[in-house]
């Protein structure tokens, strides 16, 4: 389903979606087709995001289009020490 559908379907609401196909560009990935799981209520928008899993997300329909911005994981590391 394309984001403009979702927008009518479920006008000025969030919605947990899955997203389906998707492009990478400048460091951001522009979602394309995506399946609704269920609308979600303002209350419950943040723990449905954290319970978020893979390619789920949770996003408002008043946005005109789907982009996130793609982060690389930077993890901090410490020296490992050896006992001898």
């Amino acid at each position: 389903m394309k984001w403009s559908e979702v927008r009518e379907i479920y006008p000025n609401q969030f919605v947990k979606l899955k997203a389906l196909s998707s492009h990478i560009e400048s460091g951001q990935e522009f979602i394309e087709d995506v399946a609704v799981i269920k609308p979600v209520s303002e209350k419950r928008a943040t723990a449905e995001l954290l319970k978020s899993k893979g390619d789920e997300l949770v996003f408002h329909t008043a946005h005109e289009s789907v982009v996130l911005e793609v982060r690389q994981d930077v993890g901090l590391r410490r020296p490992r020490y050896h006992e001898n």
